[in-house]
C-alpha cells in the first residue's frame, strides 16, 4: 500500500512578527441571468500574538470571465464591478473584521474592539486548534461527528480550518491523514494551482462538485483550492466548469503592512 502521508512543517515565528497570507482568487458571482468569475486579491497580516491588530487588504483587479452572458450584456442590465464584494483596508483585533466599510483615515475600524471568538469548525481560532486531537483516526471521528451536514460536511469543515493558513504543522499533518481516510477522497501529486505552482491535491470527488484541497509540497501548508462542477448545473453551466479557484502563499514578516522579500 503506498504511503499517502503528507508531512507538514512550520517556519519560525517570533512573538513580535506576523504571518502574511496572500490569496489570488477567482470566485463565481451572479447578476440576474449573468454568471461570472471575478479576480480578487487578498493580503492579510496576522500577528503572532493574535490579540493584537490584524490587517486585511481586499482588492478587485477588474478582470472577469463571463460563464453565462457577457460584460456588455451585464453592463446594459446595470452590473457594477464594485458590487461584487467588499474592498479596502480593514483592521481588527482577533481577525474579526467588519467588511461593511474600510478602515478610517487613522486605520481604525468603525467599531469597538471585539472579544476573541470561542472557536469552531466554522470560525476556527488558535484555542480551537489546540483542542483538536493529533491522531488522524480520532480527528476523523470528530470531523464526522461534528459536521454531519451535506453542505458543510467533514471535508468542507477541514478545508475551512486549513483555509486560515494558521493551522500548526502537527494538526495539518493529522488533518491530511484524517481526510485521506474519508470516502471518495484521494491524493494526487503534481496538480497546479491557478498560478501554475505544482501542489499536492487532496481531492473530494463526490456530490455536485469536485473539490481539490491544494497543499504546498515543501512544507505541507495550505496552498489553495479549486471547485469544479461534476454535473451540469440547473443554471446552464456544464460539467467540468471551474466555479472557484485560489492560490495561497504564506510568509513571515516583521511589521504590519510589510511585504515579504521576493
Amino acid at each position: 500500500m503506498p504511503d499517502l502521508a503528507i508531512e507538514a512543517s512550520d517556519r519560525p515565528l517570533r512573538s513580535d512578527q506576523y504571518t502574511y497570507v496572500e490569496t489570488h482568487a477567482w470566485w463565481m458571482g451572479t447578476f440576474g441571468r449573468h454568471t461570472h468569475l471575478t479576480e480578487h486579491r487578498l493580503r492579510q497580516w496576522v500577528p503572532a500574538r493574535t490579540d493584537r491588530e490584524w490587517l486585511l487588504v481586499r482588492e478587485l483587479t477588474g478582470a472577469q470571465r463571463w460563464l453565462i452572458g457577457s460584460a456588455e450584456e451585464a453592463a446594459d442590465d446595470g452590473f457594477e464591478l464594485r458590487d461584487v464584494g467588499p474592498v479596502g483596508r480593514f483592521v481588527a483585533r482577533h481577525g474579526r473584521f467588519e467588511l461593511d466599510g474600510a478602515a478610517d483615515e487613522f486605520g481604525e475600524p468603525p467599531c469597538a474592539p471585539p472579544p476573541p471568538r470561542r472557536g469552531s469548525w466554522q470560525a476556527p481560532t488558535p484555542a480551537f486548534f489546540a483542542d483538536l486531537p493529533r491522531d488522524p483516526d480520532e480527528l476523523r471521528a470528530r470531523l464526522v461527528d461534528e459536521n454531519p451536514g451535506n453542505w458543510f460536511g467533514p471535508f468542507a469543515a477541514a478545508v475551512n480550518v486549513l483555509r486560515t493558513a494558521l493551522v500548526p504543522a502537527s494538526l495539518r499533518t493529522a488533518l491530511y491523514g484524517a481526510l485521506l481516510g474519508l470516502p471518495d477522497v484521494t491524493r494526487r501529486d503534481g496538480v497546479c494551482d491557478v498560478d501554475g505552482r505544482p501542489c499536492i491535491a487532496v481531492v473530494h470527488d463526490a456530490g455536485r462538485t469536485c473539490t481539490e484541497l491544494l497543499i504546498a509540497p515543501e512544507d505541507g501548508q495550505f496552498a489553495g483550492e479549486r471547485d469544479t462542477l461534476r454535473t451540469d448545473s440547473r443554471f446552464g453551466l456544464p460539467a467540468g466548469t471551474v466555479i472557484s479557484t485560489t492560490a495561497v502563499r504564506t510568509s513571515t514578516v516583521d511589521g504590519l503592512g510589510e511585504l515579504p522579500h521576493s
